[in-house]
């Protein structure tokens, strides 16, 4: 597992954060800091003009699916993530003018069928979890895409000696 931050485990921690509101509001706008960036880059290098649906998978708070809509109004999205963090993410998305182009979609990525879309986008979510669950996680995805489809991962990986990337010691 790439987090040392871990303690109890994952689970233990998404539970914890997911079972009260305000501490999870708070957690999905950092995830949108977080973010930002690679967002900004994803939605000005990847070949957009070519796909028409994506899927934020772990979507937080939906910067990823805002950017990636404003910069290309051809583009529908949908943001995947837990039922806990729908209002937030609807309220983020109605706040940006997105909601007739931009969906919530509940639903556990371990447990649950992802939708059908041209591009799923993981990002800061591999990191999480062990190289099975990885692999899982990834299979799924490609599952979900059809013929010319494209999945786009981002995350903070330590190297072996875990010398460099130093945020990825900090809990997702």
């Amino acid at each position: 597992m790439q987090n040392e931050a871990k303690g109890g485990g994952v689970e233990d921690f998404f539970a914890a954060l997911y079972a009260e509101p305000e501490r999870l509001r708070a957690f999905l706008g950092a995830m949108s800091g977080l973010s930002a960036g690679p967002a900004q880059a994803i939605a000005a290098k990847f070949p957009w003009k070519d796909h028409k649906i994506f899927m934020d998978l772990g979507t937080a708070q939906g910067l990823l699916p805002v950017t990636l809509a404003h910069a290309h109004p051809h583009l529908g999205g949908i943001g995947f993530d837990l039922p806990q963090v729908r209002p937030v993410f609807e309220e983020f998305i109605a706040h940006h003018g997105l909601s007739d182009r931009v969906r919530f979609q509940a639903g556990n990525f371990f447990e649950d069928a992802l939708p059908k879309a041209d591009v799923i986008v993981m990002g800061h979510i591999l990191h999480d979890w062990d190289l099975a669950q990885k692999k899982a996680l990834l299979g799924k995805a490609f599952e979900a895409l059809p013929k010319g489809g494209a999945v786009i991962a981002y995350d903070p990986i330590l190297d072996d000696d875990r010398r460099e990337n130093a945020s990825a010691f900090l809990p997702a």
